[in-house]
């Protein structure tokens, strides 16, 4: 019963995660489909070019909530291991990257996975933010912020949260699984081509 109630709670994570925030909006409020527009990415950072902070914003916690939810309600609630809570979190990720309601596509998890370690490393995710947040101010590019804040986070947990080795390999995975999905963008950054952060609706390109 305790592996049926593990495999219950991970497909209900990857439910949750696997809604899809900014098209939703995005078909709301402008009756578009955002994989068209834009970096034709399903993340807030595309989102925000189409439409704004004032939706993006909203859309970035939300897609944030996706991952802590299932890392701090509903893997806990079947099991007491460190181990289901993360990996709960994860399948919300997978999700949130693949999503069955619009062709298994999305985002990027950079917010979702956030999300997984809000709950469980909250020192590390808001110093590896601060980093991010630096970097975008100074480069513009939300690709970079991303990348370098997702590679950084297993040393942050590792030297704020030295007694949690299941959640530092995690983290590494996820970070791995972050950095493969921004491999276009990396080529991108390498190339100069990649946009910077407030260019609004370009039609190529793309960063998380």
């Amino acid at each position: 019963m305790a592996e049926l109630a593990i495999a219950g709670a991970l497909v209900a994570s990857y439910v949750i995660g696997s809604f899809p925030t900014s098209y939703v909006v995005c078909r709301t409020v402008k009756g578009i489909d955002l994989r068209e527009h834009g970096s034709r990415n399903l993340g807030a950072t595309n989102l925000f070019r189409v439409l704004g902070w004032r939706f993006a914003a909203p859309v970035g916690l939300i897609d944030m909530a996706k991952g802590f939810i299932p890392t701090a309600f509903i893997g806990p609630a079947v099991s007491d291991s460190v181990l289901v809570a993360l990996l709960c979190g994860v399948a919300a990720v997978l999700g949130h990257m693949f999503s069955p309601w619009v062709g298994f596509r999305g985002g990027k998890g950079v917010a979702t996975g956030a999300g997984i370690f809000v709950a469980l490393a909250p020192l590390a995710v808001l110093a590896a933010f601060a980093l991010w947040a630096v970097l975008v101010f100074l480069t513009g590019y939300v690709s970079l912020g991303s990348i370098v804040g997702a590679a950084v986070l297993p040393f942050l947990t590792l030297w704020l949260y030295p007694g949690q080795p299941t959640v530092l390999w995690m983290e590494v995975a996820l970070a791995a699984m972050i950095i493969w999905m921004h491999r276009a963008n990396v080529g991108r950054l390498l190339k100069g081509t990649e946009n910077r952060f407030g260019k609004r609706a370009p039609q190529t390109g793309g960063e998380s």
